[in-house]
Order: C-alpha cells, then sequence, then structure tokens
C-alpha cells in the first residue's frame, strides 16, 4: 500500500489547489481555458526538461518505495506528472493572486 502514498499525496494536495481555487475563483475557476491551458504547456515543458536530463544521466528515480512503478518514459515515474501538474498550478494560482493583489492597490 506505501507504493501509492506519494501518488495520494500529490492527488490530495492538487484536490486541495483545486478548492482553494474554486474558493476564491483565482485560475481554473475564474478562466478555465487560459489556466487549463498555461497548466498543459508548463507540464509539457517541465516533461521535456526531464527527458533530457534521463538523456544526459542527470534525472533516474533510485530506490523508490513510495512510487507505484507505473513508467511514463524511462526514468520518468507516473508521479512526475501528477508533481507537475501541481507544481504548475501551484504557481499558476500564486501568480494570480498575487497579480490581483497587486491590481487592488493600484490607484484609480
Amino acid at each position: 500500500m506505501t507504493s501509492f502514498a506519494y501518488l495520494g499525496a500529490l492527488l490530495v494536495s492538487i484536490a486541495g489547489l483545486g478548492l482553494l481555487d474554486w474558493r476564491h475563483r483565482v485560475a481554473v475557476f475564474d478562466r478555465p481555458r487560459a489556466a487549463l491551458l498555461t497548466v498543459a504547456i508548463a507540464v509539457a515543458f517541465f516533461l521535456v526538461w526531464d527527458a533530457i536530463g534521463v538523456g544526459l544521466g542527470i534525472f533516474f528515480i533510485g530506490e523508490a518505495p513510495y512510487l507505484t512503478g507505473v513508467l511514463l518514459a524511462p526514468e520518468v515515474p507516473l508521479e512526475e506528472l501528477f508533481f507537475l501538474v501541481l507544481l504548475a498550478y501551484q504557481t499558476l494560482l500564486l501568480w494570480r493572486w498575487l497579480d490581483r493583489r497587486h491590481r487592488a492597490k493600484e490607484p484609480a
């Protein structure tokens, strides 16, 4: 059962970000098409980054008792996809929230 621990934690974290987004209408629940496209582009960029790192021998899985063992590509576990979604989504939420805060403080 520990083999799903990391994936479970990632999914719970993504769901938590989704709840924050839903509550405050920051990204996906404000402009869904733009937000999802932004996350998809970021994930694609970092998957290419990972592929280059694996090809250069920089990135590798190593000992991984908390991973499912499902690989998207050599040395790229399934959990990497969800980690990248989490990373891109939380960055987008932070960016949009800070932008809103900054705009609210601008004089009219």
